[in-house]
């Protein structure tokens, strides 16, 4: 690839998708977006994406000058190169997104889901530079991971591997439904809306004061707990005490199957920094098989949250077609 390439990073969201041109040094040059939901027709959005990704690419010297276009979207398969049964986007079944903008563009095309991009963006911008082992936890809405392997990001048979998310954590109708349709997943407890799901519990549960109680259960937000926490509330700092052990026991498991060098976090949750990762790695080191023990580095992400999705799609142009 030569230096005065580009790749158009596109993160698909279900609210909005946003396009980007990126160097190999992860500049972003400008960016043009379209809110999905306005395009019904997945023919009209693919027309709208591809101005987008000429208005994007003058800023760069022009088409010319891109050498890839990397995507990353919810239920993307990195094989078909398709969008299969994503539920939050308005095009329903199957969606053969990488033919359809690489038969416009005549540019080379790659897809992968979200949380694979965040990965192959860390590996190549953030802080897990220079890492071949390593497992990156999204905590958003959900909770997505991209687990890289040998310098290698897994992707299974199918093009679906790494859905630590939907990993059961609690067996048996005591589990939370999730909205795969199973019970007790982990993104049901340490997803921001699971901490959510965790509050209203405790408040509904318990008769101990709280500033949450100051707001009607169904309003209640992540940062509000966050806020509280910050201000010394029991209940809600037991929220985030609650969260990181789970997670931390996740991590435990997660490090028998691939032993990596770091567990990398990144998402709205891990802002509240100490207060999350401490009982993170506290709950980590008790609960992990003795041979794991004090060799994980628990990080959190060093993209800039705005523009990581982005720099993590265009990552992954760079990887496939350097």
């Amino acid at each position: 690839m030569k230096d005065n390439k580009y790749v158009i990073g596109v993160d698909l969201g279900g609210t909005n998708t946003v396009f980007g041109a990126v160097d190999k040094n992860g500049n972003i040059y400008g960016e043009c977006k379209l809110k999905t939901r306005e395009y019904p027709s997945f023919d009209q959005f693919v027309a709208a994406g591809c101005d987008c990704i000429m208005s994007v690419s003058e800023i760069v010297g022009g088409i010319g000058n891109i050498c890839a276009i990397g995507i990353g979207a919810p239920n993307g398969n990195c094989y078909s190169g398709c969008i299969e049964l994503a539920p939050n986007l308005p095009w329903k079944g199957i969606v053969p997104i990488v033919e359809s903008f690489n038969k416009l563009l005549h540019i080379p095309v790659v897809l992968t889901n979200d949380a694979n991009a965040a990965a192959v963006g860390e590996m190549m911008f953030g802080v897990a530079k220079g890492m071949r082992d390593f497992i990156e936890i999204t905590l958003g809405t959900g909770v997505g991971s991209g687990i890289v392997i040998n310098g290698e990001l897994v992707s299974g048979h199918d093009g679906f591997a790494g859905e630590l998310g939907h990993v059961i954590m609690v067996r048996g109708n005591e589990g939370r439904l999730c909205g795969c349709g199973r019970k007790g997943c982990l993104e049901t407890y340490c997803s921001a809306s699971g901490m959510v799901r965790t509050a209203k519990e405790l408040l509904i549960n318990s008769d101990k004061d709280s500033l949450l109680r100051k707001k009607a259960l169904d309003t209640i937000e992540s940062k509000d707990i966050y806020d509280a926490a910050v201000q010394g509330d029991e209940l809600a700092m037991q929220i985030f005490e609650f969260t990181g052990d789970m997670l931390g026991r996740a991590c435990a498991d997660f490090a028998a199957f691939s032993s990596p060098e770091a567990f990398v976090f990144f998402g709205g949750v891990t802002n509240a920094g100490d207060m999350i990762m401490d009982p993170i790695k506290q709950s980590y080191e008790k609960n992990v098989f003795p041979v794991y023990k004090d060799k994980a580095k628990f990080l959190v992400s060093e993209l800039n949250g705005k523009n990581a999705a982005v720099l993590g799609s265009a990552a992954l142009g760079f990887k496939m077609f350097s």
